[in-house]
């Protein structure tokens, strides 16, 4: 058996407020979800962006929790990339930028396909990506 896609993708940061300004205000995400202190999910096309207070996630449920999902986590920074076309990049860097956002990197990928990078404020490294730097 093969899985047929990823569901949900998780980064950790250590602000959820600044966290979610920034994937709601700077990249229009629908929040869906949102425990203080704990964690904020947002909606990203068929899938979800899982945002989580490492510090709390490695905290093992209480024995009387709805939903025992066990500890999870890690420290430092993570990646996440958003599929978009060339032209979305464009008009990403320069909304991004616009925002006073450094772009880390922008450059074509032997094979094809453009990226661009960028961090979001717990540091996470951040990129669009055309699909066909996977050959999709």
């Amino acid at each position: 058996m093969t899985p047929s896609a990823i569901l949900e993708t998780a980064l950790y940061v250590d602000d959820l407020d600044a966290a979610e300004e920034f994937y709601a205000g700077v990249l229009g995400l629908e929040r869906i979800a949102k425990v203080a202190n704990r964690h904020v999910f947002f909606r990203c096309g068929d899938g979800v962006l899982l945002l989580f207070n490492a510090g709390e996630t490695v905290k093992p449920p209480a024995p009387e929790a709805r939903l025992p999902v066990p500890p999870h986590g890690t420290e430092g920074e993570g990646h996440l990339c958003f599929r978009a076309t060339g032209e979305e990049i464009s008009r990403w860097k320069a909304h991004l930028e616009g925002k006073g956002l450094e772009i880390e990197a922008d450059f074509e990928w032997p094979s094809g396909g453009r990226s661009i990078y960028f961090r979001d404020p717990a540091g996470n490294s951040i990129e669009f990506a055309e699909a066909r730097i996977w050959g999709l």
